[in-house]
């Protein structure tokens, strides 16, 4: 396994929170927080992937990588498959580390955990998964949850994602951090399938990856990044990050 490549896709259609890449948070806009997380994870080098000139700016202001892609791509994958090209079109990266653009918070010590996976040649995808502790989360179906069995050290195998709560019975529930690595050529694959019938049934883009048959094990980790959808949220983040700098 070579070498990953991290990118970041970024743009500034959101609804909720609009322009939030560009949102301050403690002097910096967003999208440089999340792309000084992915440095820090020091695996590969990182690129974001962006439809928006200010973003780039922002990126290439911190001596960062930015690349232009496409306005008008209908999913994140599509996207990340543009940028791929633009950024290593002798595919000398064979994997690709796909890190949302809206996790200032997030620890580089998951983000590099999340190609451990990968090291199984029987793998197509790699993830992360935490325990959720609190009650409410667990019939939430804001938070995703993933179904799957233990095949090694802080591993499962995904069987299934859902919004309901599940599986039934004693045991943990994990909530599903969507945060991809994947090798080059699952990406491809993906991005060339149909939409699944579970996939439009759940909204969950990776139960497609799923009903083609391909394996999909994530990494169990203490860390639950908080992801910016919100204004509470981006209050939130702003608290984060004003401690840490204290600390």
């Amino acid at each position: 396994m070579s070498d990953p490549l991290i990118l970041i896709p970024a743009r500034l259609a959101a609804t909720r929170l609009p322009s939030k890449p560009l949102a301050d948070i403690a002097g910096a806009p967003m999208i440089v927080h999340v792309w000084r997380r992915a440095v820090e994870a020091g695996i590969g080098p990182v690129v974001v992937a962006t439809d928006t000139d200010a973003i780039a700016e922002a990126i290439e202001a911190q001596g960062g990588l930015a690349v232009m892609t496409r306005a008008d791509h209908p999913s994140g994958s599509d996207r990340l498959v543009e940028a791929l090209e633009i950024v290593d079109p002798d595919g000398n990266h064979d994997v690709v580390v796909n890190v949302q653009g809206d996790l200032p918070t997030i620890d580089p010590a998951i983000i590099a955990a999340s190609v451990t996976p990968l090291a199984d040649p029987q793998v197509d995808i790699a993830t992360l998964c935490a325990v959720i502790h609190r009650a409410e989360e667990m019939d939430d179906p804001n938070v995703v949850k993933i179904i799957g069995h233990t095949v090694g050290p802080n591993r499962l195998r995904a069987l299934a994602f859902t919004r309901a709560r599940a599986p039934w019975g004693e045991g943990p529930l994990f909530h599903h951090i969507g945060l991809y690595a994947y090798r080059r050529k699952a990406l491809a694959r993906f991005n060339a399938l149909p939409q699944g019938e579970l996939e439009r049934r759940e909204k969950l883009e990776q139960l497609r990856a799923l009903e083609a048959g391909m394996r999909i094990d994530a990494m169990i980790v203490e860390d639950l990044p908080l992801g910016v959808d919100t204004p509470a949220d981006l209050e939130r983040a702003r608290t984060l990050l004003a401690v840490r700098r204290l600390n």
